[in-house]
Formats: structure tokens, sequence, C-alpha cells
């Protein structure tokens, strides 16, 4: 069977490296956060923690979860509204 993605709005942020209170206002979750080096961002997501690179975008799902997506996904997936 072949299933079509409901459309959906979100709302999302690409992390530059440069924009990390940006991203950090963004998610607003109260939580720590892990920064291992200046490319290299740790995500808490509803599987666990989850890695973003420069340029990866970070996602607010439709449950109000974050979690990080490679922009090559991003692009072939969303469209600006």
């Amino acid at each position: 069977m072949k299933f079509r993605k409901k459309p959906v709005v979100i709302e999302a942020v690409q992390w530059t490296g440069d924009n990390t209170e940006e991203i950090k206002l963004f998610i607003n979750d109260g939580r720590p956060w892990i920064i291992k080096n200046p490319d290299i961002l740790t995500i808490h997501t509803l599987e666990g923690n989850h890695r973003a690179n420069k340029g990866d975008w970070i996602i607010k799902g439709v449950k109000g979860e974050f979690y990080p997506c490679k922009p090559d996904i991003f692009e072939q997936t969303y469209k600006p509204e």
C-alpha cells in the first residue's frame, strides 16, 4: 500500500552554529543544553537525545515535540508557507 503524508504546518529553525540562543528560545523546555563543540548540539526528543549538526533544522512536531532534521530531507519534505 502507498500513503501520502497529511499536509501539516510545522515550525522550524535552522541551526547555523551562531544562533544557539534562538534555538534555546524556540525549544524553551527548561532542560540543560549539551553542546559538545560549536558544530554539535544535542536536542532532547521523545526518543531520547539526538545530535544536530550545523545546518540541521530543528522542527517542532505536531505534539509539541522537537527533533533535528537534515537539510536535504527538510527540503524534500517541507516548503515555506
